[in-house]
């Protein structure tokens, strides 16, 4: 029986705003607990709240970014439940109007582009942190993120599996943090995804029953999550069982899901206008300000990579990953003969991007400069450093032995591309191969790059590889 996976994702985005979403008290992380929990925040009586205007301003941002529709009039909602980490007993979200109705957020999965639609994107507070692992018996509440501001974004169920989910969520974390409204840290708790997964028969209409999964805070454990939630419901179907709709939470040490609670529909929370805060109201001038104010996204650098610098899509793409990826990118591209981009293009988002993840380092911090690179990709485009030596150079260079040629010209790296030089080494090499000569010609191509790496153990790595390959062919003619 044929079965297909349908997700939802909704993510919570946090704003990069100095102050909470409706008072003055800091968002920095790492604070003692609740030290940063302000009377607005935790609802003492006679205190009223006031909405952030940055936080505002980012939301439209976002808005503009994913091509939706901005709401010019919006409501502030109270989202009642019982928690103990939500201290006033409701949150304050937006529910029938949010400040951005539609949009799509478009990646691409085994080099494929999809777009997939955005229901809405609404502002709300973020709740407080039960701590369970610091305390025997008991849990700990930190009220320190209660009222930090949030972007809660929300797609339609329209991605099927766990990979295009992660690719969708790793879009989304890259439009976010291009834009500058979040700093994207999962591990702070930035950026994290709630997963609503159902099955159904391939060719259905109809929508399965949904779990949602609740705060996956990295792409792995997305991927890992979903797997694990859609075979269950696929064994609970298959077995004549039904699913329940209930919120799961994830076990990555067990790589398993079980069961939170039930699974609340909107009526449960009792949304009603908040009484304390007036509607919101987003002018023409707000939003024609804030449009100026935006960097070129990373669909229109993509296409400047791919119609400027002759890039494929898929190597565009690796090169937006972050807007410091794409920056580094055109500053190595500067100045570079057009047949050596290609090249410099597969260093940022191969031996680089591995680098800098080895050592957890940004890419604005690199030991290798865009200059540097640039320089490295030239040498090999001038024959003068093959693929090994460059990568030799690469890691001098990175370990702090100087720029490129210096390190060339120190090591002895320069690769010998002279045709008579390397006439001589292949004579070499087929005198004292007499049965890897006979075996090329009697068809066993494989004895060919036996002479090859004779040549090049006798060059010391240094000869042409392509030049060798061409010579030994041509003087070895069947």
């Amino acid at each position: 029986m044929a079965w297909e996976i349908v997700v939802g994702l909704e993510t919570h985005t946090q704003l990069l705003t100095r102050s909470k979403m409706f008072s003055g008290a800091s968002t920095a992380f790492g604070a003692p607990p609740n030290t940063q929990a302000s009377a607005v925040d935790i609802a003492l009586p006679g205190t009223l709240p006031v909405a952030n205007r940055a936080a505002v301003e980012h939301a439209i941002r976002f808005g503009l970014a994913a091509k939706g529709s901005i709401n010019r009039r919006s409501i502030f909602a109270r989202k009642n439940y019982f928690y103990p980490d939500l201290p006033k007993g409701y949150q304050i979200s937006q529910y029938e109007t949010p400040i951005v109705q539609g949009g799509e957020v478009g990646f691409f999965v085994d080099g494929i582009e999809k777009k997939i639609r955005l229901t809405r994107a609404h502002l709300e507070e973020d709740a407080g942190k039960s701590l369970h692992e610091d305390f025997q018996g008991m849990t700990g509440i930190d009220l320190n993120r209660a009222g930090t501001p949030l972007l809660e974004i929300v797609s339609e169920p329209e991605l099927r599996g766990a990979k295009e989910a992660v690719a969708y969520a790793r879009a989304l974390h890259t439009l976010v943090t291009w834009i500058g409204i979040c700093d994207g840290n999962m591990q702070e708790g930035s950026f994290r995804c709630d997963a609503n997964v159902s099955v159904r028969k391939v060719g259905d209409a109809k929508l399965g029953t949904r779990c949602e999964i609740k705060n996956l805070n990295s792409f792995r454990f997305m991927e890992q999550a979903i797997e694990f939630e859609a075979a269950r419901q696929i064994d609970l179907l298959e077995d004549g069982k039904t699913i329940a709709q209930e919120t799961r939470l994830y076990d990555p040490d067990r790589n398993e899901t079980r069961s939170m609670r039930s699974k609340e529909d909107a009526q449960d929370y009792r949304y009603f206008p908040d009484p304390d805060l007036l509607p919101l109201v987003v002018t023409e001038d707000m939003i024609e300000r804030i449009k100026k104010g935006m960097p070129p996204l990373p669909e229109a650098q993509r296409e400047e990579f791919v119609t400027s610098f002759g890039l494929s899509p898929a190597q565009a793409n690796q090169l937006t990953v972050s807007r410091a990826t794409s920056a580094f990118a055109l500053s190595s591209f500067s100045g570079a003969p057009k047949a050596a981009i290609p090249t410099l293009s597969n260093w940022i988002s191969g031996p680089l991007a591995a680098k800098l993840n080895e050592e957890s380092i940004e890419i604005d911090n690199s030991r290798v400069s865009s200059d540097q690179l640039r320089t490295l990709a030239v040498r090999m485009d001038e024959g003068i450093l093959s693929g090994k030596m460059a990568k030799e150079v690469f890691d001098a260079v990175w370990a702090g032995e100087g720029d490129v040629d210096t390190v060339i010209e120190k090591r002895g790296l320069k690769q010998i591309s002279d045709s008579g030089e390397i006439e001589k080494l292949v004579d070499a090499a087929i005198a004292a191969g007499a049965k890897q000569v006979e075996d090329y010609r009697a068809g066993k191509d494989k004895a060919l790059q036996s002479l090859v790496g004779q040549v090049m153990k006798a060059s010391k790595g240094k000869a042409n590889p392509a030049q060798v390959n061409e010579i030994l062919r041509r003087k070895l003619a069947r």
